[in-house]
């Protein structure tokens, strides 16, 4: 009785913090049914971002284990039934101005960085493991006359992004995919393609991933 007690007061006071967030973001949207423990996370919203997470939207009470990054004029969404898992490593969204990033039902985003400078599409039950990052831009000028490219990159339903992979610009990679541990993906894979290596290459094929349990 006394733990239930205790559990019901920490999720009273994470209600009155999020309340405050609405209150002083316009940009939020958290869906009543989106877990209280979005209350130990970071989010830092600039004028006109947008900051969207759905009903069913899980993760664990760790202060900073998700931060979320929204510059002007830009937008995350985050799908229903979505859990982003916090307790290997934090889960850092960090969208630039003007960019989208779009983050499907389902989804399993595990201790992972996505950084949208023009917009990620990341589809439905679409798995990303620790250490695993998704960039749609070369971060930098790569040289006073060789400027920063910037390609939004696609990620389809019921991917499995594995663990310490990274996924550069302009990549589209079909649905029902895997990418393995520490792969690096500079090209674009077709539907249902395991692919391997640095850089990663097609080494097999994958049958239907729609019903795998997490």
């Amino acid at each position: 009785m006394a733990t239930r007690w205790r559990l019901k007061t920490i999720q009273a006071f994470d209600r009155a913090r999020l309340r405050r967030w609405h209150a002083k973001h316009s940009g939020l949207s958290l869906d009543p049914e989106a877990s209280t423990n979005f209350a130990s996370s970071h989010f830092a919203l600039a004028p006109g971002a947008r900051l969207e997470i759905g009903p069913r939207v899980y993760t664990e009470r760790r202060a900073h284990g998700v931060h979320i990054s929204v510059a002007e004029g830009a937008s995350v969404e985050i799908g229903a039934d979505t859990w982003l898992r916090s307790d290997i490593a934090p889960v850092i969204i960090f969208a630039f101005p003007g960019a989208t990033i779009r983050i499907g039902r389902e989804g399993f985003l595990n201790g992972c960085h996505l950084s949208g400078k023009a917009g990620l599409a990341i589809g439905n039950r679409v798995w990303i493991g620790p250490g695993s990052r998704v960039f749609d831009a070369d971060q930098h000028d790569l040289a006073a006359d060789r400027p920063e490219q910037v390609a939004p990159v696609t990620i389809g339903d019921h991917c499995w992004i594995a663990s310490d992979v990274t996924v550069l610009r302009g990549v589209e990679i079909g649905e029902q995919c895997v990418v393995g541990t520490r792969a690096l993906v500079t090209k674009s894979l077709p539907p249902h393609t395991l692919a391997v290596g640095n850089p990663a290459r097609p080494a097999g094929t994958i049958s239907d991933r729609s019903e795998v349990p997490i």
